[in-house]
């Protein structure tokens, strides 16, 4: 079949966009480049180039909408804004699973959900024996899992795991994310201002209205979110929860008939066709430029507004946005700094151990209660070592514990502590959970051969 590109050159370009939307789209390098930003955070808090660095990030920074105008420093419109938009993505990831993911059949996601709980409960358990009497009010801190962390860990062991453990692991993480919503909502805003939750109230309406009209471009939802992130900026409500708000409005359906599309183009290929003059310029068809014109509008529209805003954000939130936020937030300054007081302060090891041994202890003892009273049943290719080995990597909490752990403290001291044991834990649950599944992978080969051996 004949090539529907002229130039080899343009042939080339595409190719090479190919690649690269591999390489973006890929959870791995995504995870590898946060990991990277917040490795060269600590580089940076701990070389001269820090009150530098310090004052950029507390620097003010205003933008306006209409007759609203928001003044935030570059910090705070990191993890206030552009967390907004990590948000929605996350909001887009929820509304896919519910309509066409897991969470569309209670059943099959009713195992992992539950899981989740126990994941989130243990080890909010474990903080508060750890913390009892003291800074309680961080026992969120250690109960999120980092979904694209914990997945680009996963990729590394390949074929070790199942493609079921995956969809397992990202319905128990995905859970997470919600409950990890609930409490920010719920524990970590500020007192609410009666005026501005109402007018976050309007606007949600209107985002309603929007959907009830069936208004299928995705521009004004993102218009009249923005609108809803000023109002609940303002409100008390953490700003972030717009994202997911709008998430859930944005229409999952396509306006154009998709059980007729494929007679309608072969309708307006006729017409392409009998139009095109191959002696005459493009430029001066114009019977032809205006049928191709109403093609590309048509098959824009045939992509779900929900699709093509995850397009949008899905880059910008994995390469830029979630580095940002890790750059920022990971200036942990242990120059000068007292480590023993550090390593001793409550916080820290109620955070750590919380993610560490609460999380797999959560998760796992939830899945064996379930399994073994009948009430749930472990997925296909889904087995016990995959089972422990989800568990252990459910620590690894990096993005959402160190956004709880802005909003739990104030005080400075028990934000580094918190902010070191994140850290720290994440590091200890990726390599905790690799090391796990490796050896038990190794003990199983070993297992396999032995009858041969005796042969």
């Amino acid at each position: 079949m004949p090539s529907i590109y002229g130039e080899p050159a343009v042939v080339k370009r595409i190719e090479y966009r190919t690649e690269v939307r591999k390489v973006t789209s890929n959870s791995t390098v995504a995870a590898a480049t946060m990991v990277m930003a917040a490795l060269l955070a600590l580089v940076v808090a701990n070389s001269p180039a820090h009150g530098i660095v310090e004052k950029f990030f507390e620097a003010e920074c205003s933008f306006t909408v209409g007759a609203f105008t928001v003044s935030i420093s570059f910090e705070s419109f990191i993890n206030d804004f552009l967390m907004a938009i990590f948000f929605l993505l996350v909001g887009i990831e929820l509304k896919y699973e519910v309509t066409v993911g897991q969470l569309r059949k209670p059943r099959q996601a009713m195992l992992p959900m539950l899981a989740a709980v126990g994941g989130v409960a243990v080890p909010a358990c474990i903080y508060l024996l750890c913390n009892y009497g003291g800074a309680m009010h961080g026992w969120a801190t250690p109960i999120a899992t980092d979904i694209a962390f914990a997945l680009g860990v996963m990729s590394l062991l390949g074929s070790r795991i199942s493609t079921q453990t995956k969809v397992f692991f990202q319905t128990l993480a995905i859970a997470d994310d919600i409950l990890a919503i609930v409490v920010i909502a719920f524990f970590y805003g500020q007192t609410p201002d009666i005026a501005w939750c109402a007018a976050a109230l309007g606007v949600i309406l209107v985002l309603w209205g929007m959907s009830r009209m069936k208004l299928y471009s995705s521009a004004p939802y993102l218009f009249v979110g923005l609108i809803l992130w000023i109002c609940m900026y303002h409100s008390g409500i953490h700003a972030t929860l717009a994202g997911v708000i709008l998430a859930f409005f944005l229409p999952s359906r396509s306006d154009v008939r998709l059980n007729h599309l494929g007679g309608w183009l072969e309708g307006r290929a006729r017409e392409l066709n009998a139009n095109y003059d191959d002696e005459h310029h493009i430029l001066g068809q114009h019977d032809f430029t205006r049928s191709a014109l109403r093609v590309e509008h048509v098959m824009h529209h045939v992509t779900p507004p929900l699709q093509r805003v995850e397009r949008y954000v899905s880059v910008p939130v994995n390469f830029i946005i979630l580095p940002l936020f890790a750059f920022a937030n990971a200036q942990i300054t242990l120059m000068g700094s007292d480590f023993g007081s550090i390593v001793l302060n409550p916080v820290a090891y109620g955070t750590f151990f919380g993610a560490v041994i609460g999380k797999p202890v959560g998760i796992i003892l939830t899945t064996v209660i379930l399994v073994k009273s009948g009430i749930c049943k472990l997925p296909k290719r889904v087995n016990w070592m995959q089972i422990t080995a989800v568990g252990l990597m459910g620590g690894l909490g990096f993005t959402m514990s160190i956004l709880i752990s802005g909003l739990a403290f104030s005080d400075q001291n028990n934000v580094l502590a918190a902010k070191c044991a994140i850290l720290a834990g994440s590091i200890a649950a990726s390599l905790l959970g690799i090391a796990f599944v490796r050896v038990a992978d190794i003990l199983h080969d070993a297992t396999k051969e032995r009858p041969s051996d005796k042969k």
